[in-house]
């Protein structure tokens, strides 16, 4: 008898980058940049027929443009984060401070302005994905999480390995990137943690933001939990410092 060869493993599924811009000609370079990167892509030129698919049939992450007819990137964004944590990386040509500072308090993940550069932006779509699979990587596994992960602090509860957070037991939902920043910050309660401290616990050596950004998400990280207790205060602001999370 012959020997049977093992059964050869099979390649990992690719990633779906959705893309959605009212520019044509942006849709097809950045659509082909990303195909030759080895990612699946989807396009839609309509806010409205986006955000129907991106719940519908999520993909991996979502590249949106801020200006679009019918429904902006912004309105799409906040419709999105009522029911979904899909990272979202705005694309814009716009890039005044309050517009940047506006898409990452409604929940993006990233924000890039045109002119941009191909290489930088697989750079983040990649750095963002990372992230997604470290935060989300035993999320669909059978077994519960080993003894030990889950972390408790006074009524924050956060399940790394099914990314899960709840106060006083109600279910709040985070961005991969918030999950990230409460998550260092929650490590050592009464610590302070500078901007700096932040950004590395949030985003890989390759990607590059500012003091604003994670004053940006930590705003919307601070809404979603007085969404259900309008008195908490457990990430305070030490001016000049940073931040540092209280379980008191």
């Amino acid at each position: 008898m012959e020997p049977t060869s093992p059964p050869l493993s099979q390649a990992p599924a690719p990633q779906t980058i959705a893309l959605v811009d009212d520019d044509r000609n942006i849709l097809t370079s950045v659509s082909i940049g990303l195909q030759a990167e080895g990612f699946v892509t989807r396009v839609y030129s309509d806010g409205e027929a986006a955000l129907k698919a991106l719940l519908d049939n999520p993909p991996d992450l979502a590249v949106c443009d801020v200006k679009m007819p019918r429904l902006d990137g912004f309105e799409l964004l906040r419709r999105l984060r009522e029911k979904s944590a899909l990272p979202v990386i705005f694309l814009t040509s716009k890039d005044e401070e309050q517009d940047e500072a506006q898409g990452l308090s409604l929940g993006a993940d990233d924000y890039i302005t045109k002119p941009f550069s191909q290489r930088l932006l697989v750079a983040r779509i990649r750095a963002i994905l990372r992230r997604t699979e470290l935060v989300r990587g035993e999320a669909e596994t059978a077994e519960p999480p080993p003894q030990g992960e889950t972390i408790r602090r006074g009524r924050l509860e956060m399940d790394p390995a099914r990314h899960r957070v709840s106060w006083d037991g109600q279910p709040v939902s985070l961005t991969v990137t918030e999950f990230l920043i409460l998550e260092a910050l929650a490590q050592r309660p009464g610590v302070i943690k500078s901007r700096n401290q932040l950004m590395d616990a949030a985003y890989s050596e390759d990607v590059f933001v500012d003091d604003r950004t994670i004053d940006s998400h930590i705003k919307r990280l601070r809404r979603k939990f007085r969404a259900v207790d309008p008195e908490f205060a457990a990430v305070e602001t030490l001016y000049g410092a940073g931040y540092s999370f209280t379980d008191g």
